[in-house]
């Protein structure tokens, strides 16, 4: 390779890796609700904010366009989306269905470890309650529930889970920022659900719990729309 190509391909990698960080800034901002619904996304105010030039920063926007966390209005330029109430719904009453079934098909394969695995995470977010972040709570919500479902033998059902957290993903859903009182009652639920998987409780019993837990959440967000 050439000294010309060399240099031509290190100036693109670099482009790339502002392009890169400008688009995990961004939707950090606006997964976190520094960007609200509605926010008016000024390239040139971010490229600055970034210390970039306005080229990656735009190429970042157009990727955040592509997940649906950002659209184009006419007249006003890139703003965030709001949360699709609608889609919401659906996304999480699929997820109630299939997270349940892959829960209670792990249930068998989930061993001591696992357990004291997933009770340390649901005790990091009982200590999250103290001084509440929405979004941390959120992703330790995450991290507890692969801990029960990753041992699902089914990849296609499994397949269909993580589909519905990267759907929630795009939607912005850190439903707890919007019903926080939400928080102490998941921590709980999580702690009664470990209690079913250690008693070897039948697969339709953990189903169940894992299902009304999660249409539980989607309950209580409904309840402030309405």
């Amino acid at each position: 390779m050439t000294e010309t190509a060399v240099g031509s391909a290190a100036v693109e990698s670099a482009a790339q890796s502002k392009s890169q960080q400008a688009y995990e800034a961004v939707k950090a901002r606006i997964v976190e609700g520094t960007y609200t619904p509605g926010y008016r996304l000024v390239l040139a105010k971010i490229a600055e904010d970034l210390g970039f030039s306005v080229v990656p920063v735009r190429e970042a926007i157009r990727r955040l366009e592509a997940e649906g966390l950002v659209k184009f209005e006419r007249n006003v330029g890139a703003t965030v989306s709001g949360i699709d109430p609608t889609e919401y719904l659906y996304t999480m009453q699929t997820l109630s269905i299939v997270e349940g079934a892959a829960t209670a098909l792990s249930a068998p394969l989930i061993d001591a470890v696992s357990i004291a695995r997933a009770r340390a995470v649901n005790e990091e977010m009982r200590e999250c309650l103290e001084h509440f972040d929405p979004v941390r709570f959120t992703a330790l919500n995450q991290d507890f529930h692969s801990v029960l479902f990753e041992h699902c033998p089914n990849p296609h059902i499994l397949d269909l889970v993580h589909r519905g957290w990267n759907r929630l993903a795009s939607l912005r859903s850190s439903t707890f920022r919007f019903v926080p009182g939400r928080a102490r009652e998941s921590v709980r639920e999580h702690e009664a659900l470990l209690q079913l998987i250690e008693s070897g409780a039948d697969a339709d019993t953990i189903e169940k719990a894992a299902r009304q837990h999660r249409a539980a959440t989607l309950d209580a967000y409904l309840a402030t729309t309405n």
